[in-house]
């Protein structure tokens, strides 16, 4: 489930990696993100990527590239990011294919969903599942 409809997300989860890189890597080869920018500083650090899913995205660095984000996360925790996919157990399978960290199968949810969760290389959760609330205001 790549690309998008034409919408603007309104929420990007941003994230920052050791080796934002290797996240990259991860993020497109492993769960089917699709690359939209990455920039990156003359010390080869990623300043800003963004990466697509469906109609959302991600953003994320290398931590250490300076600024007040970078320096306002030096002291957060890992976070966890949920992401809509069509088919779960197709997704599942090449993260597995792939060597990611599963922590749960696929798996029926009690409110309808089936999801499973994996961990990427530094730790963060990435939950991926078909649960999609229609968001009302």
């Amino acid at each position: 489930m790549t690309g998008t409809n034409g919408t603007r997300p309104s929420i990007f989860p941003t994230l920052l990696y050791a080796d934002a890189k290797a996240a990259i890597r991860q993020l497109t080869e492993v769960f089917g993100f699709t690359e939209s920018s990455v920039y990156e500083g003359e010390d080869g650090l990623v300043m800003h990527a963004e990466l697509v899913q469906g109609n959302g995205a991600v953003m994320l660095g290398s931590k250490g590239r300076g600024g007040l984000f970078d320096a306002a996360m030096k002291e957060a925790g890992t976070t966890g990011v949920y992401v809509v996919v069509d088919d779960v157990d197709a997704h599942h399978r090449r993260a597995v294919e792939h060597g990611a960290e599963i922590l749960m199968p696929p798996t029926d949810q009690d409110y309808g969903s089936r999801d499973y969760m994996a961990r990427d290389l530094e730790g963060n959760l990435w939950s991926f599942g078909t649960y999609a609330p229609e968001i009302r205001v």
